[in-house]
């Protein structure tokens, strides 16, 4: 099956859930509170999406992006956030080495105590992106501006996978994000350095 092949089989959920969750990523680097709902709408439908071609792993961690877009929009547009809103900060290294440490070992223990029951070559890759976007998803909500440096070796991993799988469009979804992701990151740095400034006067 050719390119042009693969695309015009795509679905019409699946071209739904790629525009929103493009919404999504653009509305997030701008630090919109909208991109919350593009997220929820977004990832609905890719719980079924996946769960469809035999990544349990990215159907449960889209239902668990569904929760965090709720989450995200109180933590950004909730009384306290429109009084004060929330700033960008930074996690230490010492933080970073424990979530990338412990998430692929959480990943290999899902990966093998899943091994029977789902028939894919890909499990472990499936289950590293799952626990790997969980914490980064809550470092967006965070504002934690290394989201964007794990996104981009996440989405990198998560293009290659769903291409595997026949889902083309999402495919190329990742890497269009792999590459916002610079954006996104130059966004924030920049307020962050601006509040880095003002705290320093």
């Amino acid at each position: 099956m050719t390119l042009l092949d693969q695309i015009a089989a795509t679905s019409a959920a699946e071209w739904v859930a790629v525009l929103l969750a493009v919404g999504y990523v653009v509305l997030a680097a701008k630090q919109h509170w909208l991109c919350w709902l593009c997220a929820f709408i977004s990832t609905g439908i890719y719980v079924v999406l996946f769960w469809r071609v035999t990544l349990p792993f990215q159907s449960m961690l889209n239902a668990y992006y569904m929760l965090m877009a709720v989450y995200g929009f109180w933590q950004w547009r909730g009384k306290h956030a429109v009084d004060k809103p929330l700033p960008v900060t930074s996690l230490s290294l010492f933080i970073h080495g424990v979530i990338i440490v412990g998430g692929l070992s959480l990943a290999f223990a899902l990966a093998h105590i899943f091994a029977e029951q789902f028939n894919n070559d890909y499990l472990w890759l499936d289950a590293s992106i799952h626990i790997l976007s969980m914490i980064t998803t809550l470092m967006v909500t965070h504002k934690k501006i290394e989201n964007w440096l794990y996104w981009m070796v996440i989405n990198s991993a998560a293009a290659w996978l769903y291409w595997q799988s026949g889902l083309l469009m999402t495919s190329l979804l990742m890497v269009f994000y792999v590459g916002f992701s610079i954006y996104g990151y130059m966004q924030w740095k920049r307020e962050l350095a601006s509040t880095d400034a003002l705290s320093a006067t």
